[in-house]
């Protein structure tokens, strides 16, 4: 089985989805112009998707109020100060930033809409690692 999305129910996915493309460089696979909004959107490797839309029949999560580690979506960056530098000049803003044992260098962002993003630069790949792993 092969992951295909992992959906979020958000309060402006029309708005939230023109700023992932522009400022994390998504793009939008899918995408409904009348309600609930529903948008698909993939990484530039094509094979990760998050889904987006507006479901009235249930609320929008606090994302602003939770625990970023609740839920969040983590990004891969070369240089996450710059990113982070980059992404807050677009309206996101820092909740934290952690340098582990193993090398990694990890920054916890809000987008505008308060959900949870985090910039990991891996001290070790995880799915190389993975890979390498498989493969003894």
């Amino acid at each position: 089985m092969k992951l295909e999305h992992f959906a979020l129910n958000v309060e402006d996915p029309v708005a939230m989805a023109a700023w992932y493309v522009e400022h994390l460089g998504m793009t939008i696979v899918r995408q409904m112009e009348q309600s609930p909004f529903m948008t698909f959107l993939a990484d530039d490797s094509g094979r990760v998707m998050v889904e987006i839309y507006l479901n009235p029949a249930d609320e929008v999560p606090a994302y602003r109020e939770m625990n970023p580690l609740l839920v969040h979506l983590a990004f891969v960056s070369e240089n996450p100060i710059a990113d982070q530098d980059r992404l807050v000049a677009a309206g996101a803003s820092l909740v934290s930033e952690q340098h582990l044992e193993d090398g990694s260098h990890l920054v916890m962002l809000r987008d505008p809409w308060g959900l949870a993003l985090q910039l990991c630069k891996r001290g070790v790949p995880m799915l190389a690692e993975k890979e390498r792993s498989s493969k003894v």
